[in-house]
């Protein structure tokens, strides 16, 4: 997986119960499913996706990696690199699907509750760990965005970069899902307070938000609702932003 030398927007295959599923601010419930998580990412790539975002939102909520079979089976059929978060809880963990042909793993809590993972994972396999920092009204939120941190994402991106972390996800959670707009200044202050990319996510409704989040200085875009619902195409948000 490339470090990010060209804004990319990066279709997200987030699941529940073995489906597509697009959650509102992440609460439980308020999911649109869209069907079998293989087709999903297969259209993305047909429409010219350059990588996936991945989610166990199943594993997110119980710490558990609950759409296993799902993903291996997704990660085995598509030929573009792909990250992955939801559950991953420990190194070893990390690492066996790192090994089994996942590009980054994505950790949150983990990352949140042990810094020293980051490092652990990064020592044998560099450029592979992306730390999510998940904010609700400016906190850092973990355990499937249900537990406050008391950290500003400013504050814990600081001390990810040493520990070897290959990127910041930045999800603004008062957004995500909504389909009402981004909000473009908390990334733009992320970006200035860290030297690793940030990818945004979370609020993309149109392709302006896809070029504001570009503007805002973020390395890319993570897009689901937005692409599911039809807003606008994958191939117009890469001639949008001129990739």
């Amino acid at each position: 997986m490339d470090s990010f030398s060209t804004f990319e927007v990066i279709p997200a295959v987030d699941i529940q119960d073995g489906e597509v599923v697009q959650l509102v601010q992440g609460e439980r419930g308020t999911g649109k499913r869209y069907g079998d998580p293989v087709e999903a990412a297969e259209r993305w790539i047909d429409a010219g996706a350059r990588s996936l975002h991945l989610v166990d939102l199943d594993g997110a909520f119980e710490g558990e990696r609950a759409n296993a079979e799902t993903i291996e089976t997704l990660v085995d059929a598509v030929s573009v690199p792909v990250q992955l978060g939801g559950g991953i809880r420990t190194a070893a963990e990390a690492i066996s699907l790192l090994d089994r042909g996942v590009d980054r793993v994505i950790l949150g809590t983990a990352a949140v509750e042990n810094p020293d993972i980051v490092r652990e994972i990064s020592e044998t396999h560099p450029d592979s760990v992306v730390v999510s920092l998940d904010a609700k009204d400016g906190e850092v939120v973990v355990e499937g965005w249900t537990e406050g941190t008391g950290l500003t994402p400013t504050a814990a991106a600081e001390r990810y970069a040493e520990l070897g972390a290959a990127a910041i996800l930045f999800t603004n959670v008062d957004v995500e899902g909504r389909l009402d707009g981004i909000a473009a200044a908390p990334v733009r202050e992320l970006v200035a307070t860290t030297d690793l990319p940030v990818i945004a996510s979370g609020g993309v409704a149109t392709l302006d938000d896809v070029g504001t989040l570009r503007e805002a200085g973020a390395a890319a875009a993570v897009v689901g609702s937005a692409l599911y619902e039809g807003r606008f195409s994958l191939t117009e948000a890469y001639e949008y932003v001129d990739v």
